[in-house]
């Protein structure tokens, strides 16, 4: 399979937030993570929109993301800058 990244991700486990709406909130747990994405576990993908917002709880920062692949319990998401 082809490497796809465009930075090295780091093998990470940290708590996180998906967030989208107004109130809806899923948690999970950052498996990997990059300056430009990360690999997220969660209990299921169904549901996800395909941007969010990701809250990395440790570091108390907000991202916005963009879904670019699901499987059964992880999604990887790419970090979106305006």
């Amino acid at each position: 399979m082809k490497e796809r990244r465009h930075a090295r991700r780091l093998r990470k486990l940290k708590g996180g937030s998906i967030t989208f709406g107004h109130v809806a909130s899923i948690d999970c747990i950052i498996r990997d993570l990059s300056k430009t994405g990360a690999a997220l576990e969660v209990a299921s993908p169904v549901g996800i929109p395909d941007d969010f917002k990701l809250l990395i709880r440790s570091e108390m920062q907000t991202r916005d993301c963009r879904v670019v692949w699901r499987s059964v319990n992880r999604i990887g998401i790419r970090f979106v800058t305006d």
